[in-house]
């Protein structure tokens, strides 16, 4: 006579484990051992069995005191043997069904179906849209007016697929389970009903509008708040924009996707930006303000005295401003040194004094080079 593995042990979980522990372990071990999954395996089976035995025990908070104090002796002549509580597998899916139903189709692959017809009340699908934006947009927040096709439920019909006065009638091929159930030995098979594929319903006389399908394709348009400080991949929900509920069910939701497109002049990390700046020679070597184009407007930049190419340059608080508060980012500009291509007369003669000042070398004036 074999001897009888602890509970726990079978369930793979410690002695102080909660309800919630337990039933996930449970699920796991019966989607792995599932008689569906390993046609014809007996080995499979009695771990299936054991697997539904243990569950039924330590799920039980009553069972569970017992068997804690005295061990499988608690259930002597009741429970003693692996599935001896249950007189075949359909009273495993009966009584544990929920626990894997949604894998098998809603019956635990027992045959045993609870009946939710795919035309029940229920939430339409979410929905992602992709739109773009500007990088000038994300200065400031921006209403944007999108459009996207979607279904709904059909408002003659209220979704049934029914005309008005007439309602959908009970498979008579299914009996409204939406599955057809056959035996094949020891094991129970259920597969989509072929007459009304899986809905449990008929529908004699069709709404004409949705021509008996219970929805209809809609085009939406609807206006959509763009916050200010919003990046290249941010997502926006927007409650209850989403695909039509069925049967009165609520919406889903709406997710917009943001893409910001790509500037010629400045780059974007983060809330900062980044562009290149031509500054002339005269005021590399002296300094002053230039004013130049910023994204946001004009804007002076002081260049520094002595400034050298290459160097960069920040202007505070002209950046991007931040979706999770109210201040800017910077701008930063890295300064190139521009050299005009012709010198005017007056400007030569001006450079060659510096020259000669400097005691720098230079070539002799030649021709072409004035303006």
């Amino acid at each position: 006579m074999s001897t009888k593995r602890d509970y726990y042990e079978i369930l793979t979980v410690e002695r102080p484990a909660d309800g919630d522990t337990i039933k996930k372990s449970y699920r796991k071990l019966a989607m792995q051992f599932h008689p569906d999954r390993n046609p014809g395996d007996k080995p499979a089976e009695e771990k299936f069995k054991e697997a539904a035995e243990a569950y039924e025990i330590l799920s039980n908070a009553e069972k569970r005191a017992q068997y804690d104090r005295f061990g499988h002796q608690a259930f002597q002549g009741g429970r003693g043997s692996p599935g001896g509580g249950f007189n075949d597998m359909n009273d495993i899916f009966s009584q544990f069904g929920d626990i894997f139903g949604d894998i098998f189709g809603g019956s635990g692959g027992g045959g045993q179906k609870q009946g939710r017809s795919r035309n029940s009340v229920r939430r339409g699908a979410d929905l992602r849209y992709v739109t773009e934006i500007e990088l000038k947009d994300v200065l400031a927040t921006k209403e944007q007016n999108i459009e996207f096709d979607t279904e709904e439920n059909c408002g003659d019909c209220n979704g049934s697929g029914a005309a008005k006065g007439s309602a959908p009638i009970t498979c008579k091929v299914c009996g409204g389970s939406g599955q057809v159930v056959r035996q094949q030995g020891f094991f129970t098979m259920a597969s989509t009903c072929h007459k009304c594929h899986g809905s449990g319903e008929m529908i004699e006389k069709p709404c004409t509008k949705c021509e008996g399908k219970g929805r209809n394709a809609v085009q939406r348009k609807i206006k959509v708040t763009i916050p200010a400080g919003v990046d290249n991949g941010t997502r926006l929900r927007v409650t209850n924009e989403g695909e039509g509920g069925y049967r009165g069910g609520p919406n889903g939701d709406l997710f917009v996707e943001i893409r910001v497109k790509h500037h010629e002049v400045f780059e974007r990390e983060g809330d900062h930006l980044f562009a290149n700046l031509d500054v002339s020679y005269i005021q590399f070597l002296v300094g002053g303000e230039l004013k130049t184009e910023a994204l946001d407007g004009e804007l002076s930049v002081d260049i520094p005295r002595g400034s050298k190419s290459g160097e960069r340059v920040k202007v505070a608080g002209h950046g991007l401003p931040s979706l999770r508060g109210s201040r800017r980012g910077d701008l930063y500009y890295t300064l190139n040194v521009e050299f005009p291509k012709k010198l005017s007369e007056a400007e030569e003669k001006l450079i060659r004094q510096l020259a000669e000042i400097s005691k720098v070398n230079v070539s002799t004036k030649k021709k072409g080079l004035f303006k």
